[in-house]
């Protein structure tokens, strides 16, 4: 396999500890254990596919390409985790009003972002919605979750939100100047609209890796299995979202960009925090993240998709790759008028 080697740490890098160690090569731990119940719900809606020893959630009108068992939930929770430590324990980043009576989290997964919204604003109803009835049952009186594909036509009133939250949402849209529409319309004027995305190919400032590396050989495979079927992996590249989002009408648009390291090897506390969260969740929900796509999309024999994910999981192991993803986070308010 190809080797890396160090280079010019270039202007923005995150800075590490001990640059050049050689470290073993080994994944970060976490004590943290998440788990989410499953509310009761009707057997239409647990119908699950089983692929590759996983489930996935199966819809009339989607086939999601990510698992939605217990080992994929708690690889989401641990990326809330680091993503809130990324954003300086910000949930939201828009300046919303400080009572808000209405928030929407689209494509809520586990819930997580939206119980602790309801936490955080304990006045508002708080509604997240998936496909995968995932989320906790004991939430906020003010929370509640409903089953619902947001490809689908809304059935909430125009003018309704103070806030609607989209988060890592690649590989799912279709359209993003419909939805983007869709979210304007339903938005209160002078609301806001937040969305996240996170890169899939996977960086270094110290060190290149070479032509073929496995990083860019699993993100080159995830990008070409996003323009099959018509829902790209790309959002959190250049202004994608930005500019989507200006052109739907919002106004006020601010787009934020930040380098979520993997593994601990960041000197900043703050980001080592992070680096620990997102190697954990890596080594999670690598194999569930990329498994449907290579071999259902790309048409990989499982051995060889396999191997694709061992390499991945030995690469982003190594402290001395100095790696990260970038994330972008994009808000934008309903003009009043």
């Amino acid at each position: 396999m190809a080797s890396s080697s160090t280079e010019h740490i270039p202007a923005g890098a995150i800075e590490a500890d001990d640059f050049g160690r050689n470290d073993a090569d080994e994944a970060a731990g976490d004590d943290e254990t998440l788990a989410s119940s499953t509310a009761s719900l009707s057997d239409s809606i647990l119908e699950y596919r089983r692929l590759n020893g996983r489930t996935y959630q199966s819809t009339k009108t989607t086939d999601y390409w990510a698992p939605n068992d217990q080992q994929q939930n708690e690889g989401l929770d641990l990326i809330h985790h680091a993503l809130l430590k990324l954003f300086d324990d910000q949930l939201v980043l828009a300046p919303i009003t400080d009572k808000p009576e209405r928030i929407l989290d689209v494509g809520t997964g586990t819930g997580i972002w939206a119980t602790d919204v309801g936490e955080q604003f304990p006045q508002a109803e708080v509604i997240g919605t998936d496909i995968s009835p995932i989320q906790p049952s004991w939430v906020s009186p003010k929370v509640k979750f409903v089953i619902e594909d947001f490809l689908s036509p809304w059935t909430w009133p125009d003018n309704y939100f103070d806030l609607i939250h989209f988060r890592s949402l690649y590989g799912v849209i279709p359209d993003l100047a419909d939805l983007y529409a869709t979210a304007l319309r339903h938005t209160k004027p002078g609301g806001w609209v937040q969305h996240l995305e996170m890169e899939t190919l996977i960086e270094s400032d110290h060190v290149r890796f070479p032509p073929g590396h496995v990083f860019q050989k699993v993100a080159d495979l995830t990008y070409a299995a996003g323009d099959r079927i018509g829902r790209s992996f790309r959002l959190a590249q250049g202004h994608v979202l930005r500019d989507a989002m200006v052109a739907a009408g919002f106004v006020d648009v601010v787009e934020v960009k930040r380098k979520a390291p993997m593994h601990s090897w960041p000197r900043d506390q703050r980001l080592r925090d992070v680096g620990t969260f997102m190697q954990t969740a890596f080594d999670e929900s690598l194999e569930g993240l990329v498994m449907f796509m290579l071999t259902q999309i790309m048409a990989l024999e499982q051995a060889e998709a396999l191997q694709l994910v061992a390499d991945m999981r030995r690469e982003s192991r190594k402290r001395s790759n100095y790696h990260w993803l970038q994330v972008t986070v994009v808000y934008g308010r309903k003009p009043e008028a």
